[in-house]
């Protein structure tokens, strides 16, 4: 009967401590009050990723998730800063607190979940291939052989990564800074296609009016989400409930038509 008392008692200290303990680590998320008290909420973005976020002719940092951030921040009575990232050191930024988050056609993946707190996705997008007008190619077969471009550290990459076929049948890789340098080289001739995310691909060929075109098949389909720190639980879930309110209202609906010609957003959907 000692014997069952004494382990009654010591589950019921165990228990006690493991309550104890998962209150110390509820409390340990300030992430809301932190941005609260400075009243200053840090979006780190790659500022050349039209049309999620770019510089515009007067150098002003301009795009779809910043418009975002802006009505997010404006409701609930933040400055936005809009910090701009190296993008190939983006989990680094975050990490260090030089960020309060990712938001930048951030694609979600299985790997960048192991370090990254994620929203639910706002965005569908894939992976395509982009050539020039006149170019031969019309699948992904016709690839082999060929010098193919794409962002560095970019999920363009990790596509690429998840098809080994494709990848040993292609001549070279080439990653470049960012998606506006690709497609540069691309049109001079430098490579043979570009790897980019649709959203990105859609808005180069409309915005550059180059003879580009895209390719019917994809290297998949994936969806974008904002990025926070893994215990910031509390800041990621009150930018949702407000990008939510942002859809019953119509906002976002707005926000996203202009920049896409139709609402492609699938927050609350």
């Amino acid at each position: 009967m000692k014997k069952l008392a004494f382990m009654f008692l010591c589950v019921t200290v165990a228990s006690g401590l493991a309550f104890a303990g998962a209150q110390k680590e509820a409390k340990t998320d300030d992430s809301l009050q932190k941005i609260h008290a400075k009243k200053k909420f840090v979006m780190g973005l790659d500022d050349s990723f039209p049309p999620m976020g770019f510089r515009d002719e007067a150098n002003d940092i301009v795009g779809y998730d910043v418009d975002l951030a802006e009505e997010v921040c404006r409701r609930l009575g933040w400055e936005l800063v809009k910090q701009p990232i190296d993008w190939n050191a983006k989990e680094q930024e975050l990490s260090t607190g030089e960020i309060d988050c990712i938001w930048n056609g951030l694609t979600i993946t299985e790997e960048r979940k192991k370090v990254i707190r994620f929203s639910p996705p706002y965005l569908k997008n894939a992976q395509i291939i982009v050539v020039k007008q006149d170019s031969p190619i019309n699948g992904l077969t016709d690839l082999a052989g060929k010098r193919i471009g794409t962002q560095i550290s970019s999920s363009s990459v990790d596509a690429i990564d998840k098809n080994p076929e494709f990848k040993r049948s292609l001549l070279e890789i080439v990653e470049y800074k960012d998606f506006l340098t690709a497609f540069m080289d691309l049109d001079a001739g430098g490579v043979d296609a570009v790897i980019a995310d649709l959203v990105v691909a859609n808005d180069s060929i409309n915005r550059s009016g180059k003879p580009l075109r895209k390719l019917h098949e994809t290297l998949g389909e994936e969806e974008f989400g904002i990025g926070f720190r893994k215990n910031d639980a509390a800041l990621e879930e009150e930018i949702w409930k407000t990008l939510n309110s942002m859809v019953i209202d119509g906002t976002v609906a707005q926000i996203t038509e202009v920049w896409f010609g139709e609402d492609i957003s699938v927050i609350g959907k």
